[in-house]
């Protein structure tokens, strides 16, 4: 089974909506999807539970977990939202940066469009790695 990491800075708002995401397309005999921060918050936004909800995906018992070298070499793909340089490079794995807009202290109407375009991110992933 293939593991993708995805990790955002505070892992509360666009690592676990990819996370989730992912989860729920991708077939979980091939792979699965963890969400992870440089520096995790205490909780996922509230605004961001709510956009999830909205498409029937409930983050409310999600918690952020620290994105350790551990985990990062665990993974076969690193896909990094916003945590720039404060992400680990592992060797040997795959890693790719997605340039998304932060969803703290956004309006739902913005998150939801954040979290529409990681959904259509996961599906081309998905798709391109033959993952459904």
């Amino acid at each position: 089974m293939r593991l993708f990491v995805f990790a955002c800075v505070h892992s509360a708002g666009r690592s676990q909506m990819a996370a989730a995401l992912f989860n729920r397309v991708a077939d979980p005999a091939r792979a699965r999807g963890v969400a992870a921060g440089t520096q995790p918050a205490e909780r996922v936004h509230p605004v961001v539970v709510e956009a999830m909800r909205e498409i029937g995906i409930d983050l409310s018992q999600a918690r952020p977990q620290k994105l350790t070298e551990d985990l990062a070499a665990q993974a076969d793909t690193l896909i990094t939202m916003g945590c720039g340089e404060q992400c680990p490079v592992v060797p040997g794995v795959r890693r790719d940066d997605w340039p998304l807009p932060d969803p703290a202290g956004q309006d739902l109407d913005a998150v939801r469009l954040i979290r529409d375009a990681i959904a259509e991110r996961i599906a081309q992933l998905v798709r391109e790695q033959g993952l459904s």
